[in-house]
Parts: structure tokens; C-alpha cells; sequence
């Protein structure tokens, strides 16, 4: 059997950025966690903020550091498995991802170390700063990315000569048609993934009674955001989707499964679509919502797959069923936001157990939806690479082998198996440790000037005669007593 390097390509890339998007997803909203806890120590000089800081500092190290390890390889990627793509998008990608590194890349790992290891040894002020900037390098990098993936599924801003993209308006192409929508929406589920994954583990340490006050401020933080943010993805979600029907209609017919341009087109809540025969099994739906819900209008048109030959026609079961999983998980979550709120009078979801145990569960939730809102994005754009001007087979590297290209792709599983593997342990242990290994001594950070760096300068503390004043001898006072 022939192997095709380009369905070998696809699913390569496919399982690096699946990989990889679980992890940007996830430090996005925490790091603004972080940065929000910073604050409210600063201000109240409460230590229960600083310890929750601490604490999910951690957990946020581990996840960065995992999400830049498996970021690096899709840069390699577009150079040795899809170089025509590459060399034609360079005027363009190249300057983006540079601005990335530049913009991004360099503030977060400038103020990471910061964060990470200053807690006492500077100021709080300046570990709140800190803070800030890696919340801000977070974003600032999903800015430039999310550009980049947009262009392509709404290419603006430049014109193809000679086989070669060329930037005629770098507002255009930077904030092409879509590029909000998709922002919005991603940034909204970052904040869904903090969300939950913070409110899972706070409801599992209340289960288990500890440390009930830090975890109980977490947990009611955590509802009172995804009260707002909940519903609100539900908002962006149909103004992206108005968005997709305007400039990648074969995309909303896959989502939607319909064959044929009409009106009045259902809602469908349950069908088998058969791409071979251009037609659904086993359909269940609610009349004319689909069109409702895509134009605001009870008789609106919705496009039909069959506007467009097979071949140009994107995987339709994997569209159709992605979207259902994503559109359903973020049901349920806007579902638990509102129970939350509901029990929150007389503090009730703190004693609900079956509540607790569902955020538990509920904390996997966002990663999933995130996939599959992926899912729905790349392969509903195919077969096109640059929708609607380069196909997928036109940007594949022209030397490369199916044999290459599943050696690599073997490689990238075994490679990221082992590192996925350790990281979820070590992320584990720290989630299991919890608050109560958090050694740190915080109980005075807002207060306290920054300590001396050097190893000899250890403090030892002593009252004097009238039990008010407190002095500080370096460890190291050359033997004298």
C-alpha cells in the first residue's frame, strides 16, 4: 500500500496543534487568574490570595513549560512537511510569528522568572507587575497566532503573484475578516478552561476539607466569573457563526449537515451524514431553527454542500459531529454556572456534594469543547490551506514521502507521549500536594521590602528587651556570636 504523504502530513500537523492547543488554552486564563490573586493580596494584604497565587503559580509553570515545548514543532513543521505553503506565505507568517517572539515570547519569559521565583525576594508590587506582564504576554501571543490562523481561513490584506503572497495592506491582513470573532471567542474560553479547572480542583479540596477557606473564596470566584463568561461564549459563539456563513459557507453546511441550499432548514440534533451518497441517515431535528439561529430568520437561506463539488467539499461527519460535542459541552457549562448561582444563596454549593463532584468532572470539559471547536475550524476549512486560494495538496512539501512523513509522525507520538506523560504526573503531585505544600513564607508579602539575594544573608530573627523591635543577623557574621 502507497502511503500519501499528504493525508500523513494533515494528520501530523493535526496531532501536534491538538496537542499543543490544550496547553496556551489553559495558561491563557490562568495566568490572569494569577494576576487577579496578586491584586487582591496587594490591596487587602490578606495571605489566603497570595497562598492560592502560590499555589496555582505552580501548576501554571508546568503547563507553560509544556506548552512551549510542544509549540516549537509546528514551526518546524511548516518548513519540512509543507514548504510550498511557506514559501508563498512568508512575506506574510514570517513577519507575524516574528512579532510573536518579539512581543510576546520575550515579555513572558522576561517577568516569568520573576513570578515564578521572586515571591519574597522582591518587592510585592513588583511581583504583582510581574504577574501582570506574563497575563499580558499571554494574550498578546494568542493576538499574533490567532492573526495568522485567521488569514488563512479569511485571507485579506494581500494578493497572490507569481505563486507568492505579497502584503498590500498589513491592517487588512493583520485584522482580516474574522480575526475578532475568533479572538473573542478563544479568549472567552481560555478563561472557561481557568474557570473550571480552578473550580474542579477547589470543589475536590472541599470535598476532602482542605484548606476549606482559600478553596472556598477560589471556588465562589471562579462561579461568579463563569456566570458571565459562560453565557457570554454563547454570545460570541453565534456572531462568529454569522461571520462563518458570510465567508466560509461550505464550513456552516458541513456544521450543519445540509446538502442542499433551502430554507426553513432544521435544526439537527441527531443525524449519520453520508458524504459518498450526499445525503443524512436518521435525522432528528427542530424545524426551521437552523435557520433562525444562522439568520435571524425563521425563512432564512442556509447554503447546501452540494453548491460545491465533492472534492471541494470538507469532511462532513468530523465537522458535524465536532460542532455538536463543542455547542453541547458549552450547554452544559452555561448549565452549571446558572446551578451554581442558584446555590449560591447561604454558600449551599460549598455543602452540595453532588454539586462538588460535578465540577470535578466538569474541570476535562473545556479542553474537550476546545478540541473539537478545532476540529470544526481546520477540517471544515478543507481542502483549502488559504481558503478559497490554496489547497492543501497545492502547499505540501513536493520532495517528502509518505514513509518520510510517517516516521516522523511515529517520532512525534512516541516523543510527546513520554513528555505529556511527565507533565501530567508532575502537575498531578503538585494538584495533590495542594495548598498545604506550599512552604512559602507569605504571611507578611505585602509588607515585606525585598530580601537580599545572597545565600549569607539568611535572616535570624530576635525580639528585643521591650518585645517590640525585631532585628536581622546574617548567617554568616564571621563565626562571632
Amino acid at each position: 500500500m502507497e502511503l500519501d504523504p499528504l493525508i500523513l502530513s494533515r494528520i501530523q500537523f493535526a496531532f501536534v496543534v491538538s496537542f499543543h492547543a490544550i496547553f496556551p488554552v489553559f495558561t491563557i486564563g490562568l495566568a490572569s487568574y494569577i494576576a487577579v490573586l496578586e491584586g487582591l493580596g496587594f490591596k487587602t494584604k490578606n495571605p489566603v490570595w497570595f497562598k492560592l497565587s502560590g499555589f496555582w503559580t505552580k501548576v501554571f509553570a508546568v503547563v507553560f513549560g509544556m506548552g512551549v515545548v510542544s509549540g516549537i514543532v509546528m514551526s518546524f513543521q511548516f518548513g519540512t512537511n509543507w514548504s510550498n505553503f511557506s514559501q508563498a506565505s512568508a512575506n506574510f507568517l514570517g513577519p507575524i510569528l516574528s512579532y510573536e517572539v518579539i512581543t510576546a515570547f520575550f515579555l513572558e519569559a522576561a517577568f516569568l522568572g520573576v513570578l515564578l521565583f521572586g515571591r519574597n525576594k522582591v518587592p510585592a508590587g513588583v511581583h504583582l507587575f510581574a504577574a501582570i506582564m506574563v497575563a499580558s504576554g499571554t494574550f498578546i501571543s494568542s493576538f499574533w497566532i490567532l492573526s495568522a490562523n485567521s488569514w488563512m481561513q479569511t485571507p485579506a490584506g494581500t494578493e497572490l503573484r507569481d505563486g507568492v503572497f505579497h502584503v498590500v495592506s498589513w491592517s487588512d491582513a493583520i485584522f482580516n475578516p474574522s480575526f475578532w470573532y475568533r479572538f473573542s471567542h478563544m479568549g472567552l474560553a481560555s478563561f472557561l478552561t481557568g474557570s473550571f479547572v480552578v473550580a474542579g480542583a477547589s470543589a475536590w479540596y472541599l470535598l476532602k476539607g482542605r484548606e476549606v477557606e482559600a478553596n472556598r473564596k477560589a471556588l465562589s470566584m471562579c462561579l461568579w466569573l463563569l456566570l458571565f463568561i459562560a453565557p457570554a461564549q454563547l454570545l460570541v459563539g453565534d456572531f462568529h457563526g454569522l461571520n462563518t456563513l458570510e465567508h466560509q459557507p461550505m464550513k456552516v453546511a458541513a456544521m450543519e449537515g445540509n446538502w442542499e441550499t433551502s430554507r426553513n432548514v432544521p435544526l439537527l440534533l441527531f443525524a449519520l451524514p453520508d458524504q459518498e451518497n450526499q445525503t443524512n441517515h436518521f435525522e432528528i431535528g427542530i424545524p426551521s431553527m437552523a435557520s433562525l439561529i444562522l439568520t435571524h430568520d425563521w425563512d432564512g437561506e442556509v447554503p447546501g454542500l452540494k453548491e460545491v463539488a465533492v472534492e471541494e467539499q470538507p469532511p462532513v461527519a468530523i465537522v458535524f459531529w465536532a460542532f455538536r460535542i463543542m455547542v453541547g459541552l458549552g450547554t452544559l457549562m452555561i448549565l452549571f454556572a446558572l446551578v451554581g448561582f442558584v446555590l449560591r444563596k447561604g454558600g449551599r454549593y460549598y455543602q452540595a456534594r453532588w454539586y462538588l463532584q460535578g465540577l470535578r468532572f466538569m474541570s476535562i470539559t473545556p479542553f474537550i469543547a476546545v478540541l473539537t471547536g478545532w476540529f470544526v475550524t481546520e477540517v471544515g476549512r478543507s481542502p483549502w490551506l488559504v481558503y478559497g486560494i490554496m489547497t492543501q495538496a497545492e502547499s505540501v512539501t513536493p520532495s517528502l514521502t509518505g514513509g518520510m512523513a510517517l516516521f516522523t509522525l511515529i517520532g512525534y507520538i512516541l516523543v510527546y507521549a513520554s513528555v505529556f506523560s511527565a507533565g501530567v504526573y508532575y502537575m498531578m503531585r503538585v494538584l495533590y500536594v495542594g495548598l498545604e505544600g506550599d512552604d512559602s513564607d507569605i504571611e507578611n508579602e505585602a509588607d515585606r521590602p525585598a530580601r537580599p539575594l545572597s545565600a549569607a544573608h539568611v535572616p535570624f530573627e530576635y525580639e528585643s528587651g521591650d518585645g517590640a523591635l525585631k532585628h536581622a543577623i546574617p548567617a554568616n557574621n564571621g563565626g562571632q556570636s
